[in-house]
């Protein structure tokens, strides 16, 4: 049994010691941040990013670095998830994708604006979090495919929208199926009905509904077709 003198001691010692090792971490940690945010890389448009996400109230459904609520989707790393271009069209009428589903307010952002948070949310999505928050569990369990070199290049659509979700010839998503052999289970008119409106031929899908126009959608079908 410690005396009260040896008990002093130890309490004052064993302050010191830890009060020690918090400092050192926190100068640690202090000393890591600017690499670790890579804050060379935040730009005015990352700033009016910022300043549009905070005045938007943004933080009130979705979560970034841990932070937020949790109504609507973890957007950290969003934008290696879905890409930029999707967003953009996702942010201008978020109803338009998903008839009848989202939630998601329509704020009346511009061009500009659409863009300075898009940059915003590219910058979150390359801090080094080291490992936190985990990636969501968002990918359909599919069989392994060998990457192929033997495909005509898609459309430019194919690789700023659809690629955020499906994979071809085992690169892309794997939010949605795999396209790989889609031409023999669907024909280029099956093909063309559902690319203008999903939900029309399958109610309650989660395929949203882009904003293609006539001759990016036959261009897209044209394409698809050819992956016996």
């Amino acid at each position: 049994m410690l005396s009260k003198s040896q008990a002093r001691l130890f309490f004052v010692g064993g302050t010191i010691f830890f009060s020690v090792i918090f400092i050192a971490l926190t100068v640690d940690t202090v000393r890591q941040m600017p690499a670790l945010s890579n804050e060379d890389r935040m730009t005015e448009a990352v700033v009016r990013g910022k300043h549009l996400w905070d005045k938007s109230n943004c933080m009130g459904c979705h979560t970034i670095l841990g932070e937020g609520g949790y109504y609507a989707p973890e957007l950290t790393r969003v934008v290696e998830r879905r890409g930029k271009e999707w967003i953009a069209i996702f942010l201008k009428d978020p109803a338009a994708m998903f008839p009848g589903e989202r939630k998601m307010v329509k704020y009346p952002f511009d061009d500009a604006q659409r863009a300075d948070l898009i940059e915003f949310l590219a910058w979150i999505g390359e801090i080094d979090t080291q490992g936190f928050p985990p990636d969501p569990d968002l990918a359909l369990p599919v069989a392994a495919v060998a990457v192929r070199t033997d495909l005509a290049p898609p459309p430019p659509v194919f690789g700023t929208l659809c690629v955020a979700c499906h994979a071809v010839g085992g690169k892309g998503g794997a939010v949605g199926p795999a396209l790989d052999g889609v031409a023999r289970r669907k024909t280029p008119e099956e093909l063309d009905r559902w690319l203008a409106d999903p939900a029309a031929v399958k109610p309650g899908t989660a395929m949203p509904k882009l904003p293609l126009d006539e001759s990016t959608r036959a261009a897209l079908v044209a394409w698809l077709s050819t992956l016996q």
